[in-house]
């Protein structure tokens, strides 16, 4: 096993689960011969998450954390994000834990808000006129940290490592949910 491997997915986990506690005892003597011993806890999730993505970068923007559920349907979404004044964009996906490296509905669902939010905002204040061409979304996720976390009943994916999530219900789910969040935080 790769103890660094594990940390960071158990790091990850810890930041998916606020509350939990996780601990890696990795017992194998080491070159300065420890045995390495870490301890995984997050208090409020996602934005603790954001934050640690963010070290290193400078921020240009406070962070914004969505959280809403639907219990009659037994669906939820969490989402936080930050902007940088770099170029690179970061976007995590996850659906019941589990990392879908290639996103999905719901990673569809906060591009389609974020980019539909942020234009109308945009026109609205005046900022981006009638006759000037609208920002594409990977204008608009340039220098973006971004994590999104659903979780759902009966998750369907595209192969086993389960690295895109199919579900279209959580699209607009996660849509209708950034969507009111971005709007009330950029008013």
């Amino acid at each position: 096993f790769d103890s660094a491997i594990l940390a960071t997915r158990l790091r990850e986990l810890a930041y998916l689960n606020p509350g939990v506690t996780i601990k890696l005892r990795d017992e194998r003597v080491g070159p300065d011969g420890r045995i390495r011993q870490e301890t995984f806890k997050a208090d409020v999730g996602l934005v603790e998450y954001v934050q640690h993505l963010m070290q290193g970068k400078t921020p240009v923007s406070a962070v914004v954390h969505v959280k809403k559920e639907d219990k009659a349907a037994t669906l939820s979404c969490e989402v936080a994000l930050q902007y940088h004044d770099g170029y690179n964009e970061t976007l995590l996906t996850f659906a019941n834990n589990i990392n879908n490296k290639d996103g999905g509905t719901h990673g569809q669902g906060f591009k389609v808000a974020l980019t539909r939010t942020m234009n109308s905002y945009a026109k609205k204040a005046g900022i981006l006129k009638e006759k000037d061409p609208a920002p594409t979304g990977e204008d608009l996720r340039e220098g973006l940290v971004a994590i999104v976390s659903v979780k759902l009943p009966s998750p369907t994916f595209n192969n086993q490592p389960k690295e895109k999530l199919l579900n279209p219900e959580i699209e607009t789910f996660v849509s209708a949910a950034v969507s009111e969040a971005l709007e009330s935080w950029l008013e």
